[in-house]
């Protein structure tokens, strides 16, 4: 294992700077709302501020105020934030983010975790915080082979936790973490206290559909119309990434727009991703894609398990994992699973929270919704 800092060399910024304002725009939408994409509008300001106003440094000194090493595990070099917490009975907790998310997501609850008594907490619910980078995200290495599926990611986690010296610990994840939690709590059950997801990945089950409740009806619609409306995206980074990842490399404005839409798509935003997200945290987790040169290797992760996880909230789910979970549903999120639903395939659900607010970016949108839910739930089995 070996300290990290971040430095990113000036002439990086300098060559962003220089391609935005070099940037080929499009012509304007043939509407005037986000249903063809980003505007033009829109994303020629953010842009515009990105090129002349934005300080990746600011985010940078943030990201080097914690602890961060690299580790090799598997042939791969990973990036770890490792935040310990000065209160001795903490318990360790992996927390793995996903597409288009990075560490950054949980910048602003790695202090409540890891000192909830700073933060007008209790003691008790204190945690040794272990942000990996996923491969081919952020500033771990770019997979060189295929291979490196969520199962393949569960079983380095496993490795990292025990390398830190940690024989007991909890895990936690939202997008692809929740794939890579799931399957950490079915390869290695003996060392975890338990799993939380946001949220759990489990398909409607057809026994249920003659009498769905209100919610039930409610979220087969959503699946149905984001199949339709929403899924472009993931067939393109399933199929083809590498096609894809040329313009996504070359291109900052276009990099954005790629990861923007779905900061709106995908929050409780009410229309505009500034209504809950600051310009700069919007631009700190864009800018870490494009300075790593990662918007390739991240996509590849949907051609390795997109198809696998993605029967698994849609169609079926024959195994099961057996450790204690919580669960949580925010209203903006989807899959949105019933409790019912996720029983079957999570039977020792400890935890079921329902905020009435939030999406799918919950560390990032609401930090005091994500920190509670999971000290409910961890309160449960530590």
């Amino acid at each position: 294992m070996t300290p990290f800092r971040i430095d990113v060399p000036e002439a990086e910024l300098r060559d962003l700077r220089e391609r935005l304002l070099r940037t080929r725009w499009p012509e304007a939408a043939t509407v005037d709302d986000w249903s063809q994409g980003v505007p033009s509008d829109y994303l020629r300001e953010l842009c515009g501020y990105w090129a002349e106003d934005y300080d990746w440094r600011v985010v940078e000194a943030r990201l080097n105020e914690l602890p961060q090493l690299r580790v090799e595990i598997g042939g791969l070099g990973l990036h770890v934030l490792h935040a310990r917490s000065p209160h001795p009975e903490a318990l360790p907790l992996v927390l793995t983010h996903g597409w288009p998310g990075s560490v950054v997501e949980f910048l602003k609850v790695i202090g409540p975790l890891t000192d909830p008594v700073a933060y007008g907490g209790d003691p008790a619910d204190a945690f040794h915080v272990v942000c990996p980078s996923l491969p081919g995200y952020g500033f771990s290495d770019k997979p060189t082979g295929a291979g490196w599926g969520v199962d393949r990611i569960a079983q380095a986690w496993a490795e990292l936790m025990a390398r830190l010296g940690y024989s007991r610990y909890g895990a936690q994840g939202s997008d692809w973490g929740t794939s890579v939690t799931t399957s950490l709590g079915q390869q290695d059950p003996d060392h975890l206290a338990g799993i939380h997801l946001m949220p759990p990945i489990a398909a409607p089950d057809p026994s249920t559909f003659g009498d769905l409740t209100p919610a039930e009806r409610t979220v087969l619609a959503d699946l149905e119309r984001a199949q339709r409306e929403e899924d472009g995206y993931s067939t393109q980074m399933s199929t083809r990434p590498q096609t894809l990842g040329y313009s996504l490399m070359d291109s900052p404005a276009g990099l954005c727009a790629w990861i923007v839409e779905k900061f709106r798509a995908w929050s409780d935003c009410a229309g505009h991703p500034e209504n809950v997200f600051t310009r700069d945290e919007l631009l700190d987790n864009v800018t870490l894609y494009w300075l790593t040169g990662t918007a390739t290797s991240s996509a590849r992760l949907y051609w390795e398990s997109f198809k696998q996880v993605q029967s698994w909230f849609t169609d079926s789910t024959s195994d099961t994992v057996d450790v204690p979970t919580g669960c949580t549903i925010f209203p903006k999120d989807l899959p949105r699973p019933s409790r019912r639903w996720a029983a079957k395939r999570y039977p020792d659900i400890r935890h079921w929270g329902e905020p009435d607010r939030g999406g799918h970016f919950a560390a990032y949108e609401r930090p005091e919704l994500f920190v509670a839910e999971v000290r409910a739930f961890f309160r449960l089995v530590r």
